[in-house]
């Protein structure tokens, strides 16, 4: 089980009341949400391995050497933040290193690799695994990983965190008219706002996933364009060609990357915590009281 810890704990933060708070009245909501929601997966899915993958770069400059616009509307004003820094809501910031130490004390691994974001750690892992995976994600963008084949799916929270949407092969036709083999190639044609990526100028999700469906993959949507014969509009050939700059950089841009150098780690979930002593003062510091103890009883299942 592979947890897009960024994505989850910014969806516990906004789902649970900040009304939950440290003894000096500092809010923890988004630290104990995680914590709940970590101990529900585990209990509901009963998983081998789980890593919390980690956004050492957030937005990783080669990204953006490609797609200059890439996460631009999430950057933080500079002051207070420094150049680069994503945009963070005031009291989320500092629940941040909590979760990490928390997550330190108790003994999951938490990885991440210089240059890259936690959706490229996930690529990698997945890539590695040689059992079923499970992706834990509210990021849409790793439905591309999903491989019915290989057994790898993606548990999408659709309604605060207590729905979980079990994504695969089938479920994506359905709702997209694509595989998750083809779900990158649907998102680079279709771009993505909450991203930066602008797409194809009028080629929507629809519209995406026909010419797919029509031509097999991107490259062979590419293809159509320089073929007379081939079934696209004139609308469509001359949409795709004003679009041939973006189409040659964005597929490296959209595509996470599955062969990130990673440090060494132990993924086997733990059974108890690793370091009791600053857990337990980390717990008494932040007020985490019934949240920790379901985890750390779960684990201990």
């Amino acid at each position: 089980m592979l947890l897009d810890t960024a994505s989850l704990y910014f969806r516990a933060y906004f789902g649970v009341p900040d009304s939950l708070r440290s003894p000096d009245g500092i809010p923890v909501n988004a630290v104990r949400g995680l914590l709940d929601f970590t101990a529900r997966l585990v209990a509901d899915h009963s998983p081998d391995h789980l890593v919390a993958c980690t956004d050492a770069d957030w937005r990783p400059q080669w990204r953006v050497d490609l797609i200059p616009s890439y996460k631009t509307h999430r950057l933080a004003p500079s002051p207070p933040a420094g150049p680069g820094e994503e945009e963070v809501p005031d009291t989320l910031g500092p629940q941040i290193p909590v979760i990490g130490q928390v997550l330190d004390a108790v003994g999951i691994a938490r990885v991440g690799a210089p240059g890259y974001e936690a959706d490229d750690v996930i690529g990698t892992l997945t890539a590695r695994a040689r059992g079923p995976v499970d992706v834990v994600t509210g990021d849409r963008d790793l439905f591309q990983l999903v491989d019915d084949a290989r057994q790898v799916r993606v548990l999408y929270p659709v309604k605060g965190m207590g729905t979980l949407q079990s994504t695969d092969d089938a479920l994506l036709r359905e709702k997209y008219g694509v595989d998750g083999s083809r779900y990158a190639d649907m998102a680079v044609l279709r771009g993505d706002p909450s991203d930066g990526l602008p797409g194809v100028a009028g080629i929507g999700e629809k519209t995406a996933a026909k010419l797919l469906a029509a031509y097999g993959s991107l490259d062979g949507v590419l293809a159509a364009v320089e073929d007379p014969s081939s079934g696209l509009t004139p609308t469509q050939r001359r949409r795709l060609r004003e679009g041939a700059g973006y189409l040659a950089v964005a597929p490296r841009v959209v595509r996470v990357a599955d062969d990130v150098a990673l440090p060494d780690f132990d993924p086997v979930l733990p059974r108890e915590p690793r370091d009791p002593m600053t857990l337990e003062e980390l717990s008494d510091r932040w007020g985490l009281g019934g949240s920790l103890q379901r985890l750390l009883a779960v684990l201990a299942g």
